[in-house]
């Protein structure tokens, strides 16, 4: 059984989401291990407490409970199955949570390795961006053997509130999909209604307060767009991975003989962000597609 008496949770990736994650993590009472590619991102944690390792092997040197939140499949592919990654440096019996969104084949393929040498893989990304993380509120949606969810679901609780177990591995980023599908056109529809405010003379905040608890009422709605109105595209989730995310959801979705038109949309209008430079900029700056 894990406890806080004798778990060591190692954390690679403390970018806009993982720091608040980490530093949940440490409030409640755990050790925490941190590795980042950039180590000036983790120095408000090593100067909470926090330990530094040089590399991912350290990491799966030092703790027994490793989680991830990286960029992209192939930082997860090599943080996990690299010659210094963790599957080849852990203690069997460890636990290994990617919370990355990244593809459910490459989450099968961690589960068969680590499987191999008795560590315990789940795949449990995450949804509620930077104000999620930050306040502890977020969806966790897990994939793996679920006795392996069990155990570290005290874990979970300390990063979320809505914690669910879909089935085996995978499931987790398959269900993460889901989740960016219906992100991908409701931000769409949230930008146009924030253009259609205006361009009505209207006054936004006094829309939103009509529409946020209604029908057409959304995360998005809530928390997005008050920052559009305020010229405010810091962000809590960079277009650069959504794009990353909906172009896995496209891909699995054609395996699957589905069309999605609209995926399709929203990846052709946030590419022509991306293609202005504008890829490192929140999900909700797709506005500024309205203001070219």
């Amino acid at each position: 059984m894990l406890t806080k008496e004798n778990t060591v949770i190692g954390f690679i990736g403390v970018g806009v989401m993982g720091k608040s994650m980490a530093r949940n993590l440490m409030t409640s009472g755990y050790p925490v291990v941190v590795y980042n590619r950039t180590k000036e991102k983790a120095e408000e944690l090593l100067h909470d407490g926090a330990a530094w390792a040089e590399s991912p092997k350290e990491v799966a040197e030092k703790a027994n409970v490793i989680i991830t939140i990286v960029g992209y499949p192939k930082d997860v592919e090599e943080v996990y199955l690299g010659k210094d990654g963790i599957i080849n440096n852990a203690q069997a019996n460890t636990y290994v949570i990617d919370m990355t969104t990244s593809t459910p084949s490459l989450a099968k393929r961690i589960y068969g390795e680590a499987k191999s040498k008795s560590i315990h893989a789940l795949d449990a990304p995450v949804s509620g961006g930077d104000i999620g993380a930050r306040e502890a509120k977020l969806s966790i949606m897990v994939g793996g053997a679920e006795a392996d969810f069990a155990a570290v679901l005290p874990i979970f609780e300390i990063l979320g509130t809505n914690i669910v177990y879909q089935g085996a591995a995978g499931a987790g980023q398959h269900t993460k999909m889901c989740n960016q599908i219906a992100i991908a056109s409701n931000m769409i529809g949230v930008c146009e209604a924030i253009v259609y405010a205006e361009k009505a003379g209207l006054n936004p905040d006094n829309v939103l307060k009509s529409i946020t608890t209604g029908a057409a009422g959304s995360f998005s709605l809530s928390n997005l767009a008050p920052r559009i109105i305020k010229g405010d595209f810091d962000p809590g989730f960079y277009i650069k991975h959504f794009i990353k995310d909906i172009r896995i959801a496209m891909e699995e979705a054609k395996q699957m003989e589905m069309e999605t038109p609209g995926l399709a949309l929203a990846e052709n209008l946030y590419s022509r962000l991306a293609a202005l430079g504008q890829d490192e900029l929140g999900t909700q700056a797709l506005y500024k597609y309205w203001q070219q």
